[in-house]
């Protein structure tokens, strides 16, 4: 049992293994010819350069945080939490590189049609998903060998929670920027271009289309990434807290019978669903077809196999580490696992319903168009609406299911020992099955990485003027990839939903262990105004980035505007005539830079400001924000997905194709979708989670504050 964490080590360690092999094999295949190359170093350039100042602004503040952390915590949580920070960067800097060199070569082999191309597409993609979940899982399995096995002694597990914080830092402002980035440069180059001009997306003669591909790869890839990092590494960390405030243990005084087990569990769970994400990754194939639906199963495949491999290992998991006198039934935490990686799947399921255009919302909204912007603009809403409430239907029957599970296993543990407080068992399980949503990152995190690959394969193919049978291909691919980001989308809400539960749990324990108690008692007037900020913080957050992004894209919209107007000959694609590129992706860098800023740094000041005046109205805080934040992520990304694909939906001919008066409607709702579904709806459930567990890391000094 003591070998699971290094087990989980040198599963991480095969993650990094396989993404060093798939870039070598996507490094062999072709990129096309001489200005296909030219198109994608200049979208690896622009990406990289965002991704370095991002880091540089960043740093700042992780700076200042490892600083306030080491004062007010430990040291060594200083330094736990600048490994979670470093690691999550690391990843989304090595997936972005690797997918800004998939992107011509994905194009080239889209000449072949999609049995070529979809495959490279994937492995492209990844190279970020086992970046991110190798990554991740072996800095948290090394925490936990050198912190808790090692010489932390009784603060092992605030360290260790530090790194989740060091993840959830890099996140937050990796979404954020790189959301603002890639929507001001989109809205940009859709409004001017395709609207006012009349030009096909991606044309070359759109000054923005450079700064809206290398937005896909700074938003979408490596916003995504940090995102799911800090979404796995805070699912495997949430139950190993739970168990040590709850249990009251550290790492010298530890029974072997009972907690270690249940610190174990996590990381086990992690290991096989990494070798399961391993081998589900090979079964992905290429097709003849371009129809989605046959796109679709083969891009699914790996998920598919990937899941049935954890579920049947999480099975045995469970019946290797909770036999005994200790616990009751050793197949309620199997349970509690499998109930999340199928809420997971269900969710991703509801989010492919409501964004395919297979199906009626989507089409709905695509007929609407007919009328106008504005009921295209009302479809979409309601679309996004009502996918709420099937997502927190999942969601709730997910939970039952965990807790039922948690509390059936730990049933002796709760009854027997007075140290141990009531409903643990059942809170353990709702912890575990996050990790159940997460357990296949690796090849989750591959099939969303893919999507803006193929976008980016799309726009090389236009903007290098390939025959259009090209652009029939990559189109596929691109339509199936906001399905696919959509899906993943739903498995880090939904997990973020339950993490954020347990983190919250962990929370209260902690703030009893250090002598003080936590009432939520909703009668209480500091906890009910803490529920009422928590439950307008996310709206708050919400309205600063979409305001972000309309600010920036009206920079990128005067800047295309001013191009086509003093270039001679720029907008009737005279011969030897270029749009100036460079000024746009300087307008899009500094913009999202600029912007991030506030709305990022809510996340972290404004627990810390309620927590230090009254820690009750931070635990209301907290619980109000968890509500409207889930539901608010939800509604984002599910609505942008379905304005997005009905868009997409039009231009494939139906209601009167490109260029007819729906299209036009249709593109304005896309518009508006687009910092939905990729600005504001991804970063609130990272919004969630930077609150609570920055809660969580300072509970000590909010009971021993000046204020307590």
């Amino acid at each position: 049992m003591g070998a699971v964490p290094y087990l989980a080590l040198v599963s991480a360690l095969a993650a990094l293994g396989l993404a060093g092999f798939f870039y070598t094999d996507v490094k062999k295949a072709s990129p096309g010819n001489e200005r296909m190359v030219f198109l994608m170093n200049e979208i690896q350039k622009g990406a990289k350069a965002f991704l370095r100042q991002e880091y540089t602004w960043v740093s700042g503040f992780v700076v200042i945080m490892a600083t306030l952390i080491a004062a007010v915590i430990h040291p060594l949580a200083a330094v736990s939490y600048v490994m979670g920070a470093v690691l999550s960067a690391t990843a989304g800097y090595a997936g972005m590189t690797v997918a800004t060199m998939a992107n011509a070569r994905t194009t080239e082999a889209a000449k072949e049609g999609p049995v070529k191309a979809l495959p490279i597409a994937f492995r492209g993609g990844a190279v970020m998903g086992f970046s991110v979940a190798g990554l991740a899982l072996l800095g948290v399995s090394a925490c936990y060998i050198l912190f808790v096995l090692g010489t932390a002694g009784a603060d092992a597990f605030e360290i260790i929670t530090a790194y989740g914080l060091g993840a959830s830092s890099i996140a937050l402002f990796s979404r954020v920027g790189g959301g603002i980035y890639t929507k001001a440069a989109d809205v940009g180059a859709d409004l001017v271009g395709k609207v006012e001009a009349g030009i096909p997306e991606d044309d070359p003669r759109n000054p923005a289309t450079i700064a809206d591909n290398v937005g896909d790869n700074v938003g979408d890839v490596a916003g995504m990434g940090a995102d799911l990092f800090e979404s796995y590494a805070g699912s495997i960390l949430a139950p190993i807290a739970l168990t040590a405030f709850a249990l009251n243990i550290n790492a010298d005084a530890i029974d072997p019978d009972i907690h270690v087990p249940l610190l174990m569990f996590p990381m086990a769970v992690a290991f096989v669903g990494m070798i399961a994400s391993i081998i589900g990754s090979f079964t992905v194939k290429g097709g003849d077809s371009t129809d989605s639906s046959a796109l679709s199963r083969a891009l699914h495949m790996g998920t598919n196999i990937a899941m049935g491999i954890t579920l049947v290992g999480t099975i045995a998991l469970s019946f290797w580490l909770f036999r005994g006198d200790s616990f009751d039934t050793p197949i309620g935490l199997a349970l509690a696992v499998i109930g999340g990686l199928i809420a997971g799947w269900a969710l991703g399921k509801s989010a492919e319903y409501y964004t395919s255009d297979h199906y009626g919302p989507v089409k709905k909204i695509a007929k609407q168009s007919e009328t106008g912007p504005a009921t295209t603009i009302l479809g979409g809403i309601s679309a996004g609406m009502v996918s709420v409430a099937a997502s927190v239907v999942l969601v709730v029957i997910g939970v039952a299911v965990a807790y039922w599970g948690g509390e059936m296993t730990l049933k002796v543990l709760a009854d027997s020992n007075d140290a141990v407080p009531i409903g643990f068992g059942g809170i353990y399980g709702i912890a575990v099955a996050a990790i159940g949503m997460l357990a296949t990152t690796g090849v989750v995190v591959s099939v969303d990485a893919y999507g803006p690959i193929a976008d980016n394969a799309g726009g090389i193919a236009e903007m290098a003027e390939l025959d259009p049978s090209v652009r029939e291909v990559t189109d596929a691919l691109d339509s199936l990839g906001n399905t696919t980001a959509a899906v993943a989308k739903g498995f880090a809400v939904g997990s973020a939903a339950l993490t954020a539960l347990a983190l919250f749990k962990s929370f209260e324990f902690a703030v009893i262990k250090a002598g003080g108690s936590l009432d939520l008692d909703v009668g209480s007037v500091s906890v009910f105004i803490g529920l009422f900020l928590g439950a307008a913080l996310p709206f708050l957050f919400a309205a600063l980035t979409i305001d972000a992004v309309g600010r920036a894209a009206q920079q990128m919209i005067e800047e295309v505007r001013r191009q086509f107007r003093e270039i001679p000959g720029l907008r009737e694609g005279r011969e030897g005539v270029i749009p100036d590129s460079a000024r746009c992706v300087a307008i899009s860098t500094q913009a999202s830079l600029k912007e991030m800023i506030v709305p990022g740094s809510l996340a972290v000041v404004v627990p810390l400001v309620i927590g230090f005046i009254d820690v009750n109205a931070l635990g209301g805080f907290l619980a109000g924000a968890l509500v409207t934040g889930f539901a608010l992520a939800i509604f984002m990304a599910n609505a942008g997905g379905a304005w997005d694909n009905a868009k997409k939906y039009i231009e494939a001919g139906n209601h009167g194709g490109k260029g007819s008066d729906p299209h036009k409607a249709a593109v304005v709702g896309d518009t508006v979708g687009d910092p939905f579904k990729d600005t504001s709806g991804p970063a609130m459930n990272i919004l969630l989670k930077v609150m609570t567990i920055v809660s969580l890391v300072f509970a000590a000094a909010f009971v021993g504050g000046p204020f307590a």
